[in-house]
């Protein structure tokens, strides 16, 4: 029976530069990359190939010593022409000259019908070896899901509430025998629930409203109705000693071609969105693709901040790095170098506040597109809070006390606050309305390797 569940808390960033639904082809860069930094868990990286050597779609190029069995495999074929090294040799790219016409690595394939009949054991195996393992995230603490355990539930979410955040009509739209079959394939995984969730106010994705053997939860509400935390939340909590897995729907697809076509397909459908964009659309192109290949001569000027992923959470790069493995979405917006004098007392409806503070109006005109840059617009400062995070977290937990209960490095408190039931995503918002300007995404992370660590 399906659930429907209406959040009231939460905030919604409605900014300019929202993705057209037209898709075209992204030029095809000269090298892609693998970054093994896109991985909270990779901390102690092996390199399994050397510069010069030729590899195929799907073939294994790093593994982390701590998870031996789970494979980051290349996402084109072609050649390797760089291991990139960062200060004290840390691993941060291994980097792909591109094959003009692409080879896969080749999996066993299975019929629809054959995916019934396979065993955890089978199904493992060849996740762990193809590079769609990493696919799946373990809560608590959003790091690689553990191959030797079984998760209590997994949770596929089918919408996205972060700003300028792309439609998964227009991502996977076509993918339907995929999905399914990915399904199919993690049932093989959990001895519980598959929950769907997807949001209420919209007409249901055909790839996700035919989908059979899952749990389908509808959700309204703002911003971060869309985050799998909010909805594990509202739908089956994770308690200490919990196992819960989230996987994108992405992550499910590309599952299902796996064992439908034998291949590693990293290829996908990326948005380009921003106000500094100046056609803002979709283009195809594959996990790993350098960013200048989606973004060269499609500005408005140069002076703004690339970031892969959303401007909550995604990550500060250069036009010539590459996309991360978890992102679909390129935001570009104008960076913010500059100082406005006493901008904050200037009465003004163009800057969006969560605060109804005296100068901004932006609470009047609700539904309007605004252009943000990237100014903090003040310094770190006391931590203060009255009651703002919790207006914005749609979760019976109190995040004020929770950051506090961490920043004192109090284990009881962090456990009993709820620290098994969030990561980074879920407390993003309270880093955006934060008067005090601290990075709280951060410091949520301190929080969860102490309690991971101990």
């Amino acid at each position: 029976m399906t659930k429907v569940i209406k959040l009231k808390r939460g905030f919604d960033i409605n900014l300019k530069g929202k993705a057209e639904n037209t898709v075209s082809e992204a030029s095809m860069p000269k090298t892609f990359a693998l970054k093994p930094t896109d991985f909270l868990d990779v901390t102690r990286p092996k390199v399994l190939v050397e510069e010069g050597e030729t590899v195929k779609a799907g073939t294994p190029l790093v593994y982390d010593k701590k998870h031996s069995r789970i494979m980051l495999t290349s996402p084109v074929s072609g050649e390797v022409v760089e291991v990139k090294r960062g200060k004290k040799r840390k691993l941060l790219e291994v980097v792909i000259l591109a094959d003009s016409e692409q080879v896969y690595e080749e999996y066993p394939r299975y019929s629809v019908s054959e995916l019934n009949n396979l065993t955890r054991e089978q199904v493992e195996e060849q996740m762990l070896k193809s590079g769609v393992w990493p696919q799946l995230v373990q809560r608590p603490y959003g790091l690689f899901a553990d191959p030797e355990e079984a998760p209590k539930a997994i949770h596929v979410s089918g919408f996205d509430t972060h700003p300028l955040a792309p439609d998964y009509d227009v991502l996977f739209k076509g993918q339907e025998q995929y999905f399914q079959a990915g399904i199919d394939v993690l049932k093989k995984l959990t001895p519980g629930t598959i929950h769907l969730n997807v949001a209420a106010d919209r007409e249901i994705n055909a790839a996700f409203g035919n989908a059979q053997g899952v749990q389908i939860n509808k959700f309204s509400g703002p911003h971060p109705a869309g985050n799998p935390g909010v909805q594990i939340h509202h739908l089956d909590p994770v308690n200490r000693g919990d196992i819960v897995w989230t996987i994108r729907p992405f992550g499910v697809i590309q599952i299902g071609k796996l064992f439908l076509e034998g291949k590693y397909d990293a290829s996908r459908i990326v948005a380009l969105a921003g106000s500094e964009v100046e056609k803002p659309q979709y283009y195809k192109t594959y996990q790993g693709a350098k960013i200048e290949s989606i973004t060269k001569g499609k500005l408005t000027n140069d002076h703004v901040r690339y970031i892969s992923g959303n401007v909550l959470t995604g990550t500060k790069v250069n036009p010539d790095s590459y996309l991360g493995y978890y992102d679909d979405l390129i935001s570009v917006i104008p960076e913010g170098d500059n100082y406005e004098l006493l901008g904050w007392i200037k009465p003004t409806r163009n800057k969006l506040s969560y605060h109804r503070a005296f100068g901004l109006l932006s609470f009047l005109n609700p539904n309007k597109e605004y252009v943000l840059s990237t100014n903090m617009q003040g310094e770190e400062r006391a931590f203060v809070q009255t009651g703002t995070f919790e207006s914005v977290m749609p979760m019976d937990i109190l995040p004020t006390h929770l950051i506090k209960a961490i920043m004192a490095e109090d284990y009881d408190d962090m456990e009993s606050l709820g620290i098994y039931e969030v990561i980074e995503e879920d407390m993003a918002l309270c880093e955006f309305v934060d008067v005090s300007k601290h990075d709280i995404q951060a410091i949520l992370r301190e929080g969860l390797d102490l309690m991971k660590n101990s």
